[in-house]
């Protein structure tokens, strides 16, 4: 198999997408998938890449010089470019691609116009549940990720108590639902069948799952042997709590 030159983890949040980023990376064959493109600010795109032009330049020289950093970045001076996206940053980076490949139709063209031939690859959870506590509590206790040893790698806010919150989960759930629903609409509109891994899989078997994506690849598989979480669980006692009284409620209606 010819190998590709790209890929695109394709996610929502609170599914995995940290670890498997960081998994790949490891294998020191699958460049160094990050959100090169978060959010929707081009300002924003060129602080995250230290991109600080000398002179004045129109927005498409700017977009292709991000382009070009985080190709740089991504491929981490192997054949690959790794790049993770999220939905709420997905339409205004398609825009941006649009502006410097016009000729290209389709985004599924632009895409592969501006980073090769690219792998898609759909990573979800499926206890949506589970996602949502996840999610409302990272984002209010400030704690994202962690390293196994427990030391802190990630964190957004100060550490605070948190609080169960029915109605936010409720709408949490709906939202995560939403995004996977929003990918699998794109997928289908450009006729892309993606790899599929779940948070579920990648956490049973974090070695079987990264074999998978390079031999998708193409890859050297034999680079995933051995492989183990470069993060650790961050769920407790809380979320156990919260998850089994929101089942519960939910159960009455």
């Amino acid at each position: 198999m010819k190998p590709l030159d790209a890929y695109m983890i394709c996610t929502a949040p609170r599914s995995g997408s940290t670890l498997l980023c960081r998994m790949l990376a490891a294998t020191g064959v699958a460049g160094k998938p990050e959100s090169y493109f978060f959010g929707t600010s081009l300002e924003g795109w060129l602080e995250d890449l230290d991109i600080k032009p000398k002179r004045p330049a129109g927005e498409a020289e700017l977009i292709a010089a991000a382009v070009d950093a985080a190709i740089r970045e991504g491929r981490a001076g192997t054949g690959l470019f790794g790049l993770r996206m999220q939905s709420h940053s997905f339409g205004f980076f398609l825009e941006k691609l649009a502006v410097i490949h016009p000729a290209e139709k389709g985004a599924r063209e632009r895409i592969d116009a501006a980073f090769g031939t690219t792998l898609y690859i759909h990573l979800s959870r499926v206890e949506k549940v589970e996602q949502a506590v996840s999610y409302l509590r990272a984002q209010e206790t400030g704690l994202w990720h962690a390293a196994p040893d427990g030391t802190e790698i990630e964190r957004i806010e100060p550490r605070r108590e948190p609080g169960y919150d029915r109605d936010a989960i409720r709408a949490t759930v709906a939202e995560m639902i939403g995004q996977d629903r929003a990918w699998e609409a794109w997928f289908g509109e450009q006729d892309i069948e993606p790899l599929r891994i779940t948070y579920e899989e990648l956490s049973a078997d974090p070695a079987r799952e990264i074999r998978r994506v390079l031999e998708a690849l193409g890859a050297d598989s034999a680079a995933a042997a051995g492989m183990a979480p470069a993060l650790r669980k961050l769920a407790d006692d809380t979320n156990a709590d919260w998850i089994a009284r929101y089942r519960a409620e939910d159960a009455l209606g």
